[in-house]
């Protein structure tokens, strides 16, 4: 897997044939799609990018969904894609979402992972207290970091996934790889709907967890008064789909693109 920077966004390319995108979800990076990115590269030319303010690519205080679409727009310009698939769990879902509807001739299929197009009431809270918690100039290990995030994120994979973003620094002590000011700062931004109006009439795919709280009664709904053309497919899982059953989502999504 050969890794790049461009201007905008850091991402990791693998693989060869029709272009796939992948955006990540807020706190996470491209290095969480690694093991499905080598399955998908069997097929396609997969690009796994890091979003603004996540993983290796440049912070920014400006973190909405109308910046986020624009750094996906110049991405796929600047490495000549033509109307890749692109793939987004979560925030990165919103993130194509306002894309698809904003450049709908820039994009082929859209997957959509467990996210609607709707507002979201802010319930990180606990993540970013938690965050903030931790003494990153005094903390000796990624163990200690741990301990002390236990009481505001009770859950052990939760803050397995959160802690990724740590990096050591060479003079000591760590220091967040997410721009985690930014992220506290826009979090209402993050929570938003549609930030561009209009429909997107292209394939686009939504696959949703049964056990998941992002989606409600009536969103089937909502998603097809945007995006008309839409196949939603539920999995037995939770917010984090594609970590949860990545075989079973990697059948899925490939089934989906070689329709």
């Amino acid at each position: 897997m050969r890794t790049f920077e461009c201007m905008k966004l850091f991402f990791r390319q693998s693989g060869q044939g029709s272009p796939l995108i992948i955006l990540h979800g807020l706190f996470g990076s491209s290095d969480n799609w690694y093991t499905l990115a080598k399955t998908f590269a069997e097929h396609y030319s997969v690009y796994v990018v890091d979003q603004r303010n996540h993983g290796q690519s440049p912070h920014s205080d400006e973190m909405n969904y109308r910046v986020l679409a624009e750094d996906l727009h110049e991405f796929i310009v600047e490495q000549g894609l033509q109307r890749p698939a692109v793939i987004g769990h979560s925030m990165g879902g919103k993130a194509a979402m306002n894309f698809a509807v904003a450049y709908p001739d820039h994009i082929g299929k859209l997957i959509v992972v467990d996210i609607v197009p709707k507002a979201y009431p802010v319930h990180h809270d606990a993540i970013l207290d938690g965050l903030h918690d931790i003494p990153l100039a005094s903390i000796a290990s990624r163990s200690e970091a741990d301990a002390r995030l236990t009481s505001f994120v009770p859950e052990p994979d939760v803050r397995q996934f959160l802690l990724k973003n740590l990096s050591r620094k060479p003079s000591g002590g760590f220091e967040w790889k997410i721009n985690l000011s930014a992220i506290d700062q826009n979090i209402e931004a993050l929570g938003e709907g549609m930030i561009y109006s209009g429909k997107h009439d292209g394939p686009s795919l939504f696959i949703r967890g049964e056990k998941s709280n992002y989606y409600a009664p009536g969103d089937e709904v909502r998603i097809k008064a945007i995006f008309p053309n839409a196949d939603i497919v539920t999995m037995d899982t939770g917010h984090w789909v594609q970590a949860e059953k990545p075989e079973e989502f990697a059948r899925i999504v490939l089934n989906y693109l070689s329709r």
